[in-house]
């Protein structure tokens, strides 16, 4: 691909985000309908999930969480990739001492 058209398309992806209300800062988020949500913006129906492991249940959470927050960083900005700040959060857990699996799943919201 030539420079001329990856500048291109790099223009056009950002003309299709910003048009959407999303910022440079929302990376992919101008994909997915918002909705206030108090003090918050967040996805209208879009989640994200995230899955870990562990020795101890609280450790497999941990890990779990941290790859919810490392994907949905990813494609959407660190504004919302804060596991604190979703909403309609789901957490389930199995095994046993030793080796728990834990899976969580949330809608993500901005501070903004």
């Amino acid at each position: 691909m030539s420079k001329a058209v990856a500048r291109a398309a790099g223009f056009a992806l950002a003309l299709a985000l910003t048009a959407g209300g999303a910022s440079a800062q929302d990376g992919l988020a101008g994909l997915h309908e918002w909705v206030k949500v108090g003090r918050k913006t967040c996805m209208v129906d879009h989640f994200h999930d995230g899955s870990g492991t562990g020795a101890t249940k609280a450790q497999a959470q941990a890990a779990a969480i941290r790859a919810w927050t490392d994907f949905t960083a990813w494609e959407y900005g660190p504004h919302w990739g804060r596991y604190a700040l979703a909403v309609s959060k789901t957490v389930s857990c199995s095994g046993g001492p030793g080796n728990f699996n834990c899976s969580v799943s949330a809608r993500a919201c901005r501070p903004f």
